[in-house]
């Protein structure tokens, strides 16, 4: 099953509302995480290329609604991974140092230096996200909320948005956006999950249930960020997440999609290399 084209945002007409959030394309858990173990496997090796390469860089975002699996994702598809290699960014409530600058500044310098994958947990999107549904958060950024009613400021930010993806992947980070589609009903047996389970109590929060009652207006909102910036360099896919080992399987396919893609390389060894080599080997045969 190709996942990169199943779950791929086009360009145009898409609707998050017509995406299944218990698709599970034909394959049941046993096949699931059977590919899911070679995907690993093969992610491992694209890493250690990357990572000796060190010319480029990967960035995969995470977005979701509350208890749709994204720190579970991470950890299951990205364990296996060199953590030389890996930096996860989990974005909180901006600082009042992060507030003092443009909304982008906090994401520009966590980005992945050449040769590393950095994951976004949260990300830029929740300036298109999050506070488009509580635009009074925008007093705090020194803009007037009344201008976030405006549409066109938000399509301001999806052109902002879009224009430094582009210059990402003209830099040499490609980026890999997930939006990770959970229902509503399995989002509230989550939550009741997490109170009933001793070992779950810490990820609980008031506040997930509060912003629950916003569920509408997210869902509105991922919509209209997903459609305006879904490129072809910087895709976003729609994962469904009703099933956390389909999820992960997916996740991890179309990370091996890119960086097969990208065909990281060893360095080969310079004519001047190579004789260094042969030097070092000969004095430590000698010794």
């Amino acid at each position: 099953m190709d996942y990169e084209k199943r779950f791929r945002v086009p360009a145009r007409g898409f609707t998050l509302a017509k995406r299944a959030t218990d698709d599970k394309a034909g394959t049941n858990k046993a096949a699931s995480e059977k590919q899911r173990e070679q995907d690993l496997e093969r992610l491992d090796v694209l890493q250690e290329r990357l990572y000796a390469e060190g010319r480029r860089s990967l960035l995969v975002v995470f977005q979701a609604m509350d208890a749709a699996g994204k720190d579970g994702t991470i950890e299951h598809v990205m364990s296996g991974l060199n953590p030389a290699g890996v930096h996860v960014t989990s974005f909180k409530q901006p600082t009042s140092a992060e507030l003092a600058h443009g909304w982008l500044w906090r994401h520009i310098v966590a980005l992945p230096p050449r040769g590393q994958i950095g994951i976004f947990n949260r990300s830029h999107y929740e300036e298109v996200v999050a506070v488009r549904v509580h635009p009074q958060w925008l007093e705090a950024q020194a803009i007037d909320p009344a201008r976030g009613e405006q549409a066109g400021f938000w399509k301001e930010r999806f052109e902002d948005i879009r224009m430094w993806e582009r210059y990402l992947d003209r830099s040499g980070t490609r980026v890999v956006k997930f939006f990770l589609h959970v229902s509503r009903d399995e989002q509230r047996q989550r939550f009741l999950d997490r109170v009933a389970e001793p070992e779950k109590n810490w990820k609980f929060s008031p506040s997930d249930v509060e912003e629950r009652q916003h569920w509408d207006a997210y869902q509105q909102a991922f919509d209209a960020a997903l459609g305006a910036t879904s490129t072809k360099e910087s895709p976003w896919y729609v994962i469904p997440a009703d099933r956390k080992w389909f999820m992960r399987t997916a996740v991890a396919s179309i990370l091996v999609h890119h960086l097969d893609d990208m065909d990281p390389q060893f360095p080969e060894p310079t004519a001047e290399d190579r004789a260094m080599m042969e030097a070092a080997v000969k004095a430590l045969e000698a010794e």
